[in-house]
């Protein structure tokens, strides 16, 4: 009988011995045993989902990351090589040909659904209100004047995309089919910041300004804008359109795009707990708008964009992953 004490405690101190190990056993451990490494492709909505999944890998599996700035198709071409792992923001139908052909070679993968995007030309609405037959994209053709180039007063301008994004050929391509070439100039802004600047800076002096810009993004939110028209979608004009070497571009609306995660065929091979998690993410729009909203209003950097996002949008993002990595995450946010 005296047997039974000595055995309890017996336990209890093994127990005891055991439970460092224990806790020590439930923390994460990453599944590569370096950093994962993210394409920071130079635009908010990207950035700031580069932020929300460095901090989930981060705090809710273990895992050290890191980020390359790049943009595009440098970084699609990264990511085949596997000198990057993951791409938060991937518009398969704006890079069709170079993304189908990355998909072919088997080395990327397209994961999830994060949200529907879409790219269009846009004019202030005021700019609509003083030019009322102005609908169309074929109709700035009747109004260089009115959008006239400051470096060229005889041509008109379009302020396209910063030099060096993939929408560049798309739009080269959309202006020589709708015959604006002889009247325009596609201005490339020398980055993102600069393109935002010079809209913001026509739609705050109420002067004239067409231009192309995507959604989602705070811009396009915070302002009242008209898009412009353009003829129906037809896919084998649009893949034309998306190709560096199209001979005869004929005009058709941009495509909607499913924005997917890009990742490495190897990496996801490596890390499945990692690839499952990017493919369970996504974000309604109306929650990645008004983050974009917040990152403008406020005046903050991209990681502060993804930890609001984090801190506001609870319900939305324990959705992707195992309850033990979201309570990590939330313990993480609630010591900040």
């Amino acid at each position: 009988m005296r047997m039974k004490p000595l055995l309890a405690g017996a336990l209890a101190l093994s127990a005891a011995l055991q439970a460092p190990a224990a806790v020590h056993a439930a923390k994460p451990v990453c599944e590569v045993d370096r950093p994962v490494r993210f394409s920071g492709l130079n635009w908010e909505s990207n950035l700031v989902l580069a932020g929300i999944e460095r901090y989930v890998m981060e705090h809710g599996y273990g895992c050290k990351t890191s980020v390359e700035i790049g943009e595009t198709l440098p970084m699609l071409a990264a990511l085949q090589r596997g000198d990057v792992d993951v791409t938060p923001e991937v518009w398969p139908g704006q890079i069709e040909v170079a993304w189908k052909k990355a998909l072919a070679g088997g080395r990327v993968q397209g994961l999830g659904h994060v949200y529907d995007a879409g790219e269009g030309w846009y004019v202030p609405r005021y700019t609509v209100q003083r030019h009322p037959d102005l609908k169309s994209a074929a109709d700035l053709a009747r109004f260089k004047q009115v959008f006239a180039d400051p470096e060229d007063p005889g041509r008109g301008r379009i302020y396209g995309c910063p030099a060096g994004w993939a929408c560049g050929t798309l739009n080269d391509n959309l202006l020589r089919a709708l015959g604006l070439d002889r009247d325009y100039s596609l201005f490339a802004p020398g980055s993102g910041a600069a393109q935002k600047a010079a809209i913001l800076s026509a739609y705050k002096r109420k002067r004239d300004i067409v231009f192309y810009y995507w959604t989602p993004t705070a811009l396009v939110g915070a302002l009242d804008l008209v898009k412009l028209e353009l003829p129906a979608f037809d896919q084998t004009a649009y893949t034309c359109l998306t190709d560096p070497k199209c001979a005869k571009p004929v005009a058709t609306e941009f495509k909607p795009n499913p924005v997917v995660t890009g990742v490495n065929s190897a990496f996801a091979k490596e890390a499945p707990q990692l690839a499952a998690f990017l493919a369970k993410l996504t974000i309604p729009s109306d929650a990645i708008d008004a983050t974009l909203g917040w990152l403008e209003n406020e005046g903050k950097e991209p990681e502060e964009a993804a930890r609001y996002f984090l801190k506001q949008y609870g319900p939305v993002w324990r959705q992707w992953m195992p309850a033990d990595a979201a309570e990590r995450v939330q313990a993480a946010l609630d010591k900040e």
